[in-house]
């Protein structure tokens, strides 16, 4: 088989494909790296190691503020996959959360947390969405204009008489038939 043969598209591949073009339309890495970096930082508070016969507790008066800063940095991460508008306001919180992290719950993390959630919030900053290929129209480029339904009349700027009337239904006197359009009577 060449490089130039094709594979045989199976149901993996097809899956593979399809991650592979959702992910490329959101800042993913940035989200894994939030969501990563909220598990060490609710964690290692809780946490007893054993070293040996040596138990070293890290348990801190902070402990609730170390879990509610990695739950936040956690539900960060996930909106920057299924959010992707919100990747400015996720990347910033997700840096001051890791900022606030270091003196509440053990250095941020031990400073994995810390660092992973500065980088993702950095990258989930920086990302922009790409151009779409050449070839590709956007999702709603094939429904119209901006996927609303078509109005059943297109003629919108003139209302029109109601119940056979000859007089338009406007009580405000500002339509375009009697020259007033209302830009300039407010005073």
């Amino acid at each position: 088989m060449s490089a130039e043969t094709p594979a045989a598209g199976g149901q993996f591949t097809l899956r593979r494909q399809q991650f592979r073009a959702w992910r490329g339309t959101r800042p993913f890495w940035a989200g894994l790296f939030v969501l990563l970096s909220g598990l060490p930082i609710a964690y290692f508070p809780y946490a007893n190691l054993q070293i040996g016969h040596l138990t070293l507790a890290m348990a801190t008066t902070a402990g609730a503020g170390s879990l509610i800063i990695g739950v936040l940095l956690v539900v960060l991460g996930v909106s920057l996959w299924f959010q992707k508008h919100v990747r400015v306001f996720a990347g910033v919180a997700a840096i001051l959360l890791a900022l606030v992290s270091i003196p509440v719950s053990n250095l941020g993390g031990f400073l994995i947390g810390f660092l992973l959630a500065l980088v993702g919030g950095a990258m989930a900053v920086a990302w922009a969405p790409g151009a779409l290929p050449a070839g590709q129209l956007a999702p709603h480029a094939a429904e119209g204009t901006g996927g609303a339904p078509e109005a059943t009349d297109h003629d919108t700027t003139v209302i029109k008489p109601v119940d056979g009337v000859d007089a338009p239904n406007d009580l405000s006197g500002t339509n375009p038939a009697n020259g007033a359009n209302g830009r300039h009577s407010a005073g």
